[in-house]
């Protein structure tokens, strides 16, 4: 039986387990959503702007493991996508981001709405396809899918012209794929292992950096058997957290620009590093000329691409991460290290993580570490990127597995609101808190809407300071406080939450903050709460750009960087 391009779409989106797409309706793709209501196992969720959708199916992704779906018409419903597909191939979230395309005859021509996706996409993309043959759909989706939920994870676009949309052929959806040049390494090779096994044996000051391909692996009983076995410390990078217990003795937190002073000085005096899915982002490394001088390193990762691109590495191990601490687990021996978690623990006294000042003002550190207690840290805490990404990071105890999900290698303003949509529909079980900036907050504030519409029961707690503020920070420190575009008129979050049927409340003062997070939670729906925090306030520690780890600066301790910058 024949079937048209968008009946094969569909019935291949089935077929590969997809039940949700975030999309909004355009030319370019009238005739998909015309064929949406025959397969009511796709749930369609009508974003009000295509980054939003983006950031959903990201969202999405990173809770459930599978690929998040997406769809947009041409042209500029395409190029709203790019902001979305950005993040999540720098964040390695499995996405399969549909387009339409302007019909074949006027491809080249300068049609109405139409723009070159694929070639767009190039750089931020594992794979992209167009399609201009309706027989090869059905196999471009099976291969599309593949790409992108193995190996490392990230997006994949298929750009579809109207025409092949409508189209009609054969409908056969192939059993399996052959991509030549696509090889992934799964297990890590016995010698390698042999050789980072003996360095761990061997190290008196080893510390681990945890990534976020722990997480992507679901490696979290392997990592933790590591950890526990040769007692070795763990530091985080911001996507790291929550691979490891939060609460756990050998946790040191984030390490890096924001990363609390126990994690810097430990990488700092490592004699060994066993980075772990990770990529040594400037942010996470300072300096890199003078990251951790006395360690050799040991680089776990599935992307032999991401091993010595930032920091040379003595042993690299290139594998699932699953799989190759199950072979280490194996393989090293039981140690103590007495001696260096003294140490660490002098240093977790003199730089506490959790650590808030007195203030009569309302502390966003305050504000977060009271919703951790709330919840018990049972939550999924979704960020924007700035300061209250970092507050986040750091005064929320992730104890649970997967329990942040933020916007960190490309840290796009306006993540956090359609990535908690995301989040709580692949979810729906858990509580989900929304952790927003209030500019970032406004620049995907409508989809407000689309929660309402859909019954997305998030929480959202704005940190409202007037500013920019990771903005504002850097302009006080580095530039004179010449304070130049960073203050916001803002408008008045909780009348604009009730205009989208979404209660609010406006919190001023420290004694209200406890009240107002459990009222958000006890309601059913969506709940929406704006902190009018201190607007100066800083997120401390800082390492100053071009830095080394160990000269971070806090307030109460001006003599790490001789009281000046």
């Amino acid at each position: 039986m024949k079937k048209t391009g968008a009946q094969i779409l569909c019935e291949s989106l089935i077929k590969e387990g997809v039940e949700v797409i975030y999309g909004i309706i355009g030319g370019a793709v009238l005739p998909i959503y015309d064929t949406l209501p025959q397969y009511p196992q796709l749930r369609h969720i009508l974003v009000r702007h295509e980054q939003g959708a983006a950031h959903a199916a990201d969202g999405y992704a990173r809770v459930t493991h599978k690929a998040g779906v997406c769809i947009a018409t041409s042209g500029p419903g395409a190029t709203n996508l790019v902001t979305g597909i950005a993040c999540a191939y720098m964040d390695s979230a499995p996405m399969v981001a549909i387009t339409g395309q302007v019909a074949r005859p006027f491809i080249g021509k300068d049609a109405f709405q139409e723009i070159d996706i694929t070639g767009i996409t190039i750089p931020i993309v594992k794979h992209n396809y167009l399609v201009t043959d309706v027989a090869e759909l059905a196999k471009t989706v099976k291969e599309a899918f593949h790409i992108a939920q193995t190996g490392r994870p990230g997006p994949v676009l298929i750009d579809i012209p109207r025409d092949v949309q409508q189209e009609q052929t054969d409908f056969v959806y192939p059993d399996k794929i052959d991509l030549p040049g696509y090889k992934i390494v799964s297990r890590g090779h016995p010698a390698q292992i042999k050789k980072a096994a003996k360095l761990i044996n061997e190290a008196e000051q080893p510390v681990i950096i945890a990534g976020r391909g722990i997480i992507i692996s679901q490696a979290y009983d392997e990592f933790k058997e590591f950890a526990e076995k040769a007692q070795l410390p763990v530091a985080h990078t911001l996507l790291g957290l929550g691979s490891f217990p939060g609460n756990h003795i050998l946790d040191l937190g984030m390490l890096g620009m924001h990363g609390t002073g126990c994690a810097n000085m430990a990488v700092q005096n490592a004699d060994l590093l066993i980075a772990i899915g990770m990529r040594f982002d400037d942010r996470a490394t300072g300096n890199t000329g003078e990251f951790a001088p006395n360690a050799r390193v040991i680089h776990i990762d599935i992307d032999p691409a991401e091993i010595g691109k930032n920091i040379p590495t003595e042993i690299p191990v290139v594998g699932d991460i699953k799989s190759v601490l199950t072979a280490l687990n194996e393989v090293i021996e039981r140690r103590e290290h007495v001696d260096w978690l003294s140490q660490i623990e002098q240093w977790r006294y003199e730089y506490p993580s959790l650590e808030i000042r007195q203030s009569d003002e309302l502390l966003p550190q305050y504000i977060v570490h009271r919703i951790y207690e709330a919840t018990q840290g049972d939550a999924l805490v979704v960020t924007g990127v700035g300061q209250n990404q970092m507050w986040a990071a750091r005064y929320f105890v992730y104890t649970k597995p997967n329990s942040i999900i933020s916007g960190g290698g490309l840290g796009p303003m306006g993540f956090e609101l359609p990535a908690a949509m995301g989040v709580k529909i692949g979810c729906p079980e858990k509580m989900v808190w929304c952790v927003a900036g209030d500019g970032g907050f406004q620049m995907t504030i409508q989809e407000l809407a689309t929660i309402t519409q859909e019954n997305i029961a998030v929480k959202i707690a704005i940190m409202n300071n007037g500013y920019l503020g990771m903005v504002r920070q850097w302009q006080e420190l580095f530039y004179g406080r010449r304070y130049v575009d960073t203050k916001l008129w803002n408008p008045d979050f909780v009348k604009i939450a009730e205009a989208y049927d979404i209660p609010g409340i406006k919190v001023k003062r420290r004694e209200e903050v406890i009240p107002a997070i459990q009222k958000a939670m006890d309601y059913p729906g969506a709940f929406l709460i704006d902190f009018l925090i201190e607007p100066e306030e800083n997120i401390y520690p800082i390492v100053p750009p071009g830095e080394s780890l160990a000269r971070f600066f806090e307030p109460s301790k001006p003599e790490v960087l001789g009281g000046q910058f």
